[in-house]
């Protein structure tokens, strides 16, 4: 698969207004579809355990939690229960907190506002923490690699899909449109004005080796379809004399 990349941008008004993004869009089964494109050919990577600094209201580095702190909530009744049946496979090797689980009545409970995963020590219970023998990190992740199977269908909705976000709105003739768009701190509400900091935000996280959209070919597939997502790939590759604008957190670095 060749390349997406994000140049640097020749036009000044682009590198002079941190607001400005380009956006991709196409028709596809009678719904539109809008990309952000400035996102998603950036090379933005999830830097957990490599200078993540949580999401506290401080610098929590140290605690190696990334966005595991508050547990994970669930996107509705089909979530929690997929995850409930996976969570049945996952043995103490792949788990560090599995007993733990078990003592508290197992690793979801209702919280306000619905159900998620319950937290223990200041951490989302499935987070592994650093020095378990695994590593730090999220046992359902650790489940499905060593099944050789998707940690899509392992993990929360809300975690495999971050720091991608789906949305679509219907008018009043019945036509929906699809926005894939990077997860802002508003799209938690009110708690995230409170983040000391946001991985999107910050140029520390962009530097991965590939760009979103390939980087995250399964998750985006996932939540689009596989011939939305060809035809994306279409669209950024159909015009290589363009020059997108490269995303607000590479220009503000």
């Amino acid at each position: 698969m060749s390349p997406i990349v994000t140049p640097p941008s020749d036009d000044p008004g682009a590198l002079d207004d941190p607001s400005r993004r380009e956006w991709v869009s196409f028709e596809h089964g009678g719904d539109t579809y809008l990309f952000d494109a400035s996102f998603l050919t950036s090379n933005w990577t999830c830097i957990f355990g490599r200078g993540c600094k949580g999401v506290l209201d401080h610098d929590a580095t140290e605690l190696g939690h990334g966005c595991c702190t508050h547990g994970a909530h669930f996107a509705d009744k089909g979530d929690r229960a997929r995850v409930r049946r996976y969570e049945q496979r996952l043995t103490d090797e792949q788990w560090e907190l599995r007993a733990e689980a078990e003592r508290s009545g197992g690793a979801v409970e209702q919280v306000e506002g619905g159900w998620a995963t319950r937290t223990h020590d200041g951490a989302c219970i499935f987070l592994n923490r650093a020095g378990f023998a695994r590593g730090a990190g999220c046992a359902l992740h650790v489940g499905a690699l060593d099944a050789g199977e998707s940690f899509v269908d392992w993990k929360p909705e809300v975690c495999w899909q971050l720091p991608l976000r789906l949305s679509h709105h219907t008018d009043e003739l019945e036509h929906t449109t699809y926005t894939l768009r990077e997860w802002k701190r508003r799209d938690w509400g009110e708690g995230g004005e409170d983040f000391h900091w946001w991985c999107t935000e910050s140029g520390e996280a962009f530097v991965g080796t590939e760009s979103v959209v390939v980087a995250q070919r399964d998750e985006i597939v996932a939540l689009v379809g596989d011939e939305v997502y060809e035809l994306l790939l279409d669209q950024l590759r159909s015009r290589p004399a363009v020059t997108w604008v490269p995303h607000p957190a590479v220009r503000r670095s």
